[in-house]
């Protein structure tokens, strides 16, 4: 509930958001991150020249490949899109899934159908089971508000490893700012070296199945095989509610009734474990990123978040807590520690500020997305 705290004017973030900042007409920092998005990726004439270099340079990089790209997917409706985009714009992707352990059965079918209707080969990394439990559960004792980077990373590198071994520069992700937002730090950080500092200090099992880039082999990948990694959707005016109906109609694509809970541990995540222990509402940069963008009034966000907290069902959670082994009592000593951040735990961050300048002209080069300096450094 938003009680006695200041909100943006023009979207519905708040003094919930760790470092917000609000100028002088109370719009908030991140409205102007948008804002320079919308800049450096606009929908008019010039972004259509930009988006037909892009699938020009694509395809002229991989013409004598199998594949000219490869596109993340995960059965949800962002990931979904982006893959029928490609295709759409005559690339030849492969899909690559992550499989955590987490699919919904929505989520599966999903990638199925998109895959074969789409005539889209399908790469599937699976994380072995025991592995990626303990990697979760590590998160959790950690006490931090970033128990889903295990799995977010995990694609990222997944990513990175297929693109190089199939000899493509180029990767398609389904995040959009205009739809998504760009998620606050203190929300939602990542890097390798987090997460392993993480897991050493919490964990029991070493991971091998899949995965997790350490900085010197993210570095590797980006300027050495120059790997790109591509939103997009951000260079196409993504509508959701419009993505949602094509996709239906060509894909038999289903919803699966919240942003991101195509997979079971996301939907426990974001509608249970994030409000109860750590008072985030990720509903709040959802919406935010909708009304900038024209897909959502701002009165209908406010009145929603306001009289609704974020829903969540209970079946999921108790099939969570009993699918990572917990009992009742251990998970909600679990929720009873109290709230850590990625400052008290190893991590890249103060290589990251030291880097700056190369890391900006990495994003002016779409070596690394637009977004990671704005959020990071911005």
């Amino acid at each position: 509930m938003m009680v006695n705290q200041k909100i943006c004017s023009r979207c519905v973030l708040d003094t919930t958001v760790p470092n917000i900042r609000f100028d002088e007409k109370g719009v908030c920092n991140y409205c102007k991150i948008h804002d320079e998005l919308e800049k450096k990726n606009p929908l008019n004439e010039r972004g259509q020249q930009r988006l037909n270099q892009l699938v020009n340079k694509i395809k002229n990089k991989g013409k004598n490949n199998e594949y000219d790209c490869v596109v993340g997917v995960s059965g949800g409706r962002d990931s979904t899109y982006t893959l029928y985009i490609a295709v759409k714009l005559g690339l030849r992707p492969l899909a690559v899934h992550f499989d955590n352990g987490w699919n919904s059965e929505i989520a599966v079918s999903n990638i199925k159908k998109a895959t074969t209707k789409l005539d889209v080969d399908l790469h599937t990394v699976v994380a072995d089971w025991e592995e990626f439990k303990d990697l979760q559960l590590s998160f959790l004792k950690a006490s931090v508000p970033d128990a889903e980077i295990p799995t977010d990373y995990s694609i990222i590198s997944v990513l990175y490893q297929t693109a190089a071994e199939i000899g493509t520069n180029y990767i398609l992700t389904g995040h959009s700012f205009r739809t998504e937002g760009v998620s606050p730090m203190g929300w939602t950080y990542q890097d390798g070296r987090y997460i392993k500092s993480v897991h050493k200090k919490f964990g029991k099992i070493k991971v091998k199945s899949f995965p997790i880039l350490m900085l010197s082999e993210l570095l590797y990948y980006i300027f050495i095989k120059k790997i790109k990694y591509v939103d997009l959707l951000d260079c196409i005016d993504y509508r959701q509610k419009e993505a949602g109906e094509i996709m239906k109609k060509e894909l038999d694509w289903e919803y699966y009734g919240g942003h991101h809970h195509e997979n079971i541990y996301t939907h426990f995540f974001q509608s249970y474990l994030l409000p109860e222990k750590f008072n985030i509402d990720k509903r709040k940069t959802e919406y935010s990123a909708l009304i900038r963008s024209g897909q959502m009034t701002r009165e209908k966000a406010l009145k929603e978040i306001r009289e609704n907290s974020y829903p969540y069902d209970k079946e999921i959670v108790n099939y969570t807590i009993s699918k990572l082994g917990l009992t009742t009592d251990e998970f909600e000593e679990m929720l009873s520690v109290k709230p850590m951040s990625f400052h008290d735990y190893p991590t890249y961050y103060s290589i990251i500020k030291l880097c700056r300048i190369p890391i900006k002209g990495a994003c002016k080069l779409n070596l690394l997305p637009h977004v990671f300096y704005e959020k990071y450094l911005g």
